[in-house]
C-alpha cells in the first residue's frame, strides 16, 4: 500500500481527564488553523471514511465543536439521484469548500469505492471509471488551490458488532442503526477488498490516505485532529501522552512558584501567564 500512511497514536488508553485536557489544547490549534484558512481565503476539505460506527461523525463533531460556525461545514449526502450516480465527481464538487472555508465530508466520493460495490449499488464499469479517475480529479484540485487531507478510520469486527449494541441498547442512539448496517457488516469481507483496492489505487505522496485505528474512541479522536494540527500548524504543538498526565508540573505566576500542579492545573495557570504576557505587551504599545 504505497503512500498510506498508518498512524501510531500517542493517546491509547488516554483516561477521561486527559482527553478533555487535551482536546481542548487541540482544539485551540484548530482555531488557529481555520483563523488562518479564513484570513488567507485557502480550502480545505477533510475527508473521512470508515465502516459503519467507526467513529466518523462523533470525531467530526469533536473538530468542529469550537470551531467559527460560518466558516466551515460538515457534507453527510444522502442517496444519490439517477443524475449524481452518472455525474459522480460533480455531484461533489458542489459541495467542495469555497475560499475561507474548510469542509468536514462525512463519507465523501469514496463511497463509489467503498460500500457502492460492496452493496451493489454501482455496476463494475462505473466502479473502473472511478478508481481510474479519482486521483488525477483531486490532484486537479489541489492544483486549484484546494488542501485535501484523507482520512481512513479503521474499526475491528469485534468493536463494530459491541458499538452496534450499544446502540441498539440506548434510546437515543437507536435510530443510528439501520438494516443496511447489518447487510453490510454480513458482506465484511468484500468490503475489506475494496478497502485495499482504494488504498493500493488512490493513495498517492500529494493525495495520501492516513489510517487510524478506531477501536478506542477518545485515542481517534485525538489523532486524527494531532494529525491535522501537525500537518497544517505552526509546529509547535506536543501531544500530552497518557504517562505525561500523571506527572506533575510546575510554573512561576507573578512571582510565586507553583509545584506539584497536574497537568490541568498547570494549562491553566500557562494560559493566564500568556494572556497576561499579551496584556503587559499592549500596555506598553
Amino acid at each position: 500500500m504505497k503512500d498510506v500512511k498508518k498512524i501510531d497514536t500517542p493517546y491509547a488508553g488516554i483516561d477521561k481527564e486527559s482527553y478533555h485536557v487535551e482536546k481542548r489544547r487541540l482544539q485551540v490549534e484548530l482555531l488557529k488553523i481555520q483563523q488562518k484558512v479564513v484570513k488567507e481565503e485557502q480550502r480545505l476539505a477533510v475527508v473521512f471514511e470508515g465502516r459503519d460506527a467507526a467513529g466518523k461523525g462523533s470525531t467530526i463533531k469533536r473538530f468542529v465543536e469550537n470551531l467559527m460556525p460560518r466558516h466551515y461545514k460538515i457534507v453527510a449526502l444522502g442517496i444519490p439521484n439517477s443524475v449524481d450516480r452518472k455525474y459522480w465527481f460533480r455531484r461533489y464538487e458542489r459541495e467542495l469548500p469555497k475560499p475561507g472555508e474548510i469542509a468536514f465530508f462525512d463519507r465523501s466520493w469514496y463511497n463509489r469505492a467503498l460500500i457502492e460495490p460492496t452493496m451493489g449499488y454501482c455496476n463494475e464499469a462505473q466502479y473502473k471509471y472511478f478508481m481510474k479517475k479519482v486521483l488525477d480529479w483531486e490532484h486537479k484540485q489541489q492544483e486549484n488551490g484546494l488542501m485535501l487531507v484523507k482520512f481512513y478510520l479503521s474499526i475491528t469486527s469485534d468493536s463494530q458488532l459491541y458499538r452496534f449494541e450499544d446502540r441498539l441498547s440506548d434510546p437515543l442512539t437507536f435510530w443510528k442503526f439501520s438494516e443496511n448496517d447489518l447487510h453490510a457488516r454480513e458482506r465484511w469481507e468484500t468490503f475489506t477488498h475494496f478497502k485495499e483496492q482504494m488504498f493500493n489505487h488512490t493513495s498517492s505522496r500529494r493525495s495520501p490516505w492516513v489510517v487510524i485505528n478506531a477501536d478506542e474512541k477518545r485515542a481517534t479522536r485525538l489523532t486524527a485532529m494531532l494529525y491535522l494540527v501537525q500537518l497544517l500548524g505552526d509546529g509547535s504543538f506536543v501531544p500530552l501522552s497518557g504517562e505525561e498526565s500523571k506527572t506533575t508540573f510546575s510554573i512561576k505566576l507573578d512571582g510565586v512558584r507553583f509545584n506539584n500542579l497536574s497537568f490541568r492545573q498547570y494549562a491553566v495557570l500557562k494560559a493566564r501567564k500568556r494572556q497576561q504576557k499579551i496584556m503587559d505587551q499592549q500596555n506598553d504599545a
